[in-house]
């Protein structure tokens, strides 16, 4: 199977402006997730799309390959789907540009996924994690996911859910980890796709699958990930550099 990871990588972000670029550790964010994901060793090529060139110079300095992308992109999947077109591929996998910290444990149960899949039954696949923390269940950026008895993701939303009634039998939260795995003709069936209701409320790309009949099957982790959404949590990330 030639599994392939792309870190989609836009440069301007709202919450936290340019935060692919800010220093983290002397190195940009950008580099260091390049980095944790190409130290894994489990890909047979791993590759940066961005429409910035500022990212671009960042990434050919560390030694890593880049593919420069149009800037009008709904979301970073639409983004890796105009990179891997014309490349031979089987499996993606989506890592996120703000993932410095991205796991060679959790990478490795999602390309798994595909390598046991002999009946090629599951076309996307992600990774969710338990919360526990009543903040981090409130917490927008923090997105939940619902399954199945398969598996398989029902919904995510900013919102906690499901939502705990009054009286209702104490529920499990999980929280999905922006990590996905696509067969290639999955991944281009989702770019040919127009965001809906669901993908523009939430502005969560991953509900363009399911608003449109696909199955994305989770896979869960005891891996945590340090996101960079905030300037807290690029302090957090900082905090955490320091003391591993």
């Amino acid at each position: 199977m030639n599994c392939i990871a792309v870190i989609p990588a836009r440069l301007e972000s709202t919450r936290l402006p340019r935060k692919l670029l800010q220093d983290l550790g002397g190195e940009a964010v950008i580099v260091r997730t390049y980095r944790a994901v190409n130290e894994t060793g489990l890909f047979d090529k791993v590759l940066v799309a961005t429409d910035s060139e500022e990212i671009a110079d960042v990434i050919k300095a560390a030694g890593g390959a880049v593919f420069m992308s149009l800037k009008a992109h709904e979301s970073g999947s639409d983004r890796i789907a105009e990179a891997v077109k014309d490349l031979d591929c089987d499996v993606v996998i989506n890592i996120q540009g703000d993932e410095p910290f991205v796991d060679a444990t959790l990478l490795k149960q999602l390309v798994s996924v595909f390598e046991n899949d002999v009946h090629r039954t599951v076309d996307v696949a992600s990774v969710m994690t338990r919360l526990t923390e009543q903040g981090a269940i409130e917490n927008p950026n923090h997105v939940k996911v619902v399954v199945d008895s398969k598996q398989h993701a029902l919904y995510f939303s900013r919102l906690p859910i499901p939502y705990l009634r009054e009286g209702g039998e104490k529920t499990i939260y999980f929280k999905h980890i922006g990590v996905y795995g696509f067969r290639k003709n999955a991944l281009l069936s989702f770019a040919a796709l127009p965001a809906g209701i669901l993908e523009n409320s939430e502005k969560l790309e991953q509900l363009r699958y399911l608003e449109n009949g696909f199955r994305i099957k989770m896979v869960e982790t005891e891996q945590q990930s340090i996101g960079i959404d905030t300037a807290a949590d690029l302090e957090l990330a900082r905090t955490y550099l320091k003391n591993h």
